[in-house]
C-alpha cells in the first residue's frame, strides 16, 4: 500500500463524516464540502491503486525476464 491508498482512503472517509454531520445539522455547505473530499479522497485512491498496479506489473516483468 503507497502514501496515495493511504491518504486517499482517509479523506474519503473524513468527507463522509462531514457529509453525515452537515446531513445531521442541516448544513448543505458541510454536506457539499464532504462530498467534494469524498471525491477527491476516491480520485487519489484510485491513483495509488494505478500506482500499485504498474509497479507490480514491472516486478513481475522483471521476475520473468
Amino acid at each position: 500500500m503507497n502514501k496515495d491508498q493511504v491518504k486517499g482512503r482517509v479523506k474519503e472517509a473524513v468527507g463522509k463524516i462531514e457529509q453525515e454531520a452537515g446531513k445531521a445539522t442541516g448544513s448543505l455547505k458541510h454536506q457539499a464540502k464532504g462530498l467534494g473530499k469524498e471525491a477527491a479522497g476516491k480520485i487519489q485512491k484510485n491513483v495509488g491503486d494505478a500506482r500499485e498496479e504498474v509497479k507490480r506489473q514491472d516486478d513481475a516483468q522483471h521476475r520473468d525476464s
